[in-house]
């Protein structure tokens, strides 16, 4: 099943930064586990805030829940989760998705 999740980051303003320091890359840690398992398969920045948007996978809820419970910051991640479904008239199918550029290039011609 696949998830789109949104998550926002509340650390308390009187926090710890060294504290907070640490859970973040533990946070960067368990993402690349999350992803090289397939559970965490992209994932956006959201600009200006400490939220992102991804796109998860895992057999259903129990499992996501417990991928995103493992989550260093859990405690402190404000979490929005919305289950995703196929749509027949998606253009981009497995079978056909293009591979998704890693640079952004200028100029030339778009074809």
């Amino acid at each position: 099943m696949e998830f789109l999740v949104h998550i926002e980051i509340r650390w308390p303003p009187a926090g710890d930064p060294k504290q907070y320091a640490g859970l973040v890359a533990g946070e960067r840690s368990r993402a690349r586990e999350l992803a090289a398992e397939g559970t965490l398969q992209r994932l956006w920045r959201v600009p200006g805030r400490r939220a992102n948007w991804g796109l998860w996978s895992a057999p259903d809820a129990t499992a996501l829940h417990a991928a995103l419970a493992s989550l260093p910051l859990y405690p402190w991640l404000d979490i929005d989760v919305h289950l995703l479904a196929g749509h027949p008239s998606d253009p981009i199918t497995p079978a056909t998705a293009p591979s998704i550029p890693t640079e952004t290039t200028t100029g030339g011609d778009p074809s």
